[in-house]
């Protein structure tokens, strides 16, 4: 099967199935695996790990969008993760999602191999992002954000948080449908510019966004807001981390961003089985 076709098929087949997207960083500073998986053997071991435990899709990224971190050089974003797209697409049956704001890594990225651009700017960080979209006719995640991640945690302000994600999204959805993109993904970015009690009302309100009629990706994986209630570190969320996937998939969630890639999936296994029954 054809790239393109394979990306088409993963596109049409998003609003009837879950898909597990397992995060692959190769960065020095992730705020979830402090650069485990920052050497190109280690991330290449890791990206069989994960799609051995079930990964549909591999989310690779070159540069931490933690709280309060800087960004990188486009070349040191490219040398990061670009030879790492290269082997995991000769190598692994799996569909392959390039995260970036950056249109010049997209653009590699997908000559590369990648099927999908994962975006947390949502269109605002890089105006070229959307010529690269369509030119590789590319699925398009497009994210809320609030700031930029270096300073998106610093004091973030709603009147109505979902009723506000759900206005900006739909507004660069539309951008993006005008310019020709028609395969579009919404995520509202949990954990980006928002508060502790926002990130809880966003999980719980996911349908009102599902309204917008697009797939919906969420990354609730490991993040801050699950810890905060226990004081627990990014390894010690997992129990979080599975409680919020699998509400997130009730309400309508059609890609789950994750870490812990094996508990999910069998997680999804079972509450499937509960829910078809």
């Amino acid at each position: 099967m054809s790239k393109v076709s394979r990306t088409e098929n993963f596109y049409t087949d998003c609003l009837t199935r879950v898909y597990i997207m397992g995060v692959l960083n190769v960065t020095p500073n992730s705020f979830s695996d402090g650069g485990k998986f920052f050497s190109r053997e280690a991330a290449i071991a890791h990206a069989v790990q994960l799609k051995e435990d079930g990964a549909d899709i591999l989310d690779v990224g070159g540069e931490s969008t933690r709280p309060g971190a800087d960004p990188v050089s486009l070349q040191e974003e490219l040398d990061r993760t670009i030879p790492i797209i290269e082997k995991i697409a000769k190598s692994l049956d799996v569909l392959i999602s390039i995260d970036t704001y950056k249109s010049k890594v997209a653009d590699e990225a997908m000559r590369s191999g990648a099927h999908i651009i994962n975006d947390i700017s949502g269109l605002t960080f890089d105006h070229n992002m959307i010529a690269t979209a369509v030119q590789h006719d590319a699925a398009l995640v497009i994210m809320h954000i609030k700031g930029t991640p270096k300073d998106m945690q610093t004091n973030p302000q709603y009147g109505d948080a979902v009723s506000e994600i759900k206005t900006f999204l739909f507004h660069a959805c539309e951008k993006a449908k005008k310019n020709g993109i028609n395969k579009i993904i919404i995520d509202p970015g949990l954990g980006f510019g928002k508060k502790f009690e926002d990130n809880f009302l966003i999980l719980n309100k996911l349908e009102q966004l599902k309204t917008l009629g697009y797939p919906l990706l969420v990354g609730s994986s490991r993040k801050s807001y699950l810890g905060k209630p226990f004081d627990a570190a990014p390894l010690d969320r997992l129990e979080g981390t599975i409680v919020s996937n699998i509400i997130a998939m009730q309400k309508g969630a059609n890609i789950l961003r994750v870490h812990d890639v094996k508990s999910i999936r069998r997680a999804v296994t079972i509450a499937e089985k509960i829910m078809n029954t």
